[in-house]
């Protein structure tokens, strides 16, 4: 006789104890993390803060028009 019980979960795995932790201090005071943080915001805040152009926020816009008017044929029918 089998005695693993198929519908049990098997138990969820505990984090790695040399993962940093996510959020808090804890993350910034690890040099590596504040070096890929640091190296990351070089990188990447100029483009960041480049403004969305006009095009793309259109698109975008007319994306969320057409789900809406879908969403509401379909609670129509």
């Amino acid at each position: 006789m089998d005695t693993s019980d198929s519908r049990t979960p098997p138990p969820s795995p505990s984090p790695a104890p040399c993962q940093p932790a996510t959020g808090g201090r804890g993350a910034l005071e690890d040099p590596f993390g504040l070096w890929l943080q640091r190296g990351l915001h070089q990188l990447y805040d100029s483009v960041a803060n480049e403004p969305i152009p006009a095009e793309l926020l259109r698109l975008i816009e007319a994306d969320r028009t057409a789900d809406k008017s879908a969403d509401k044929s379909r609670d129509c029918g």
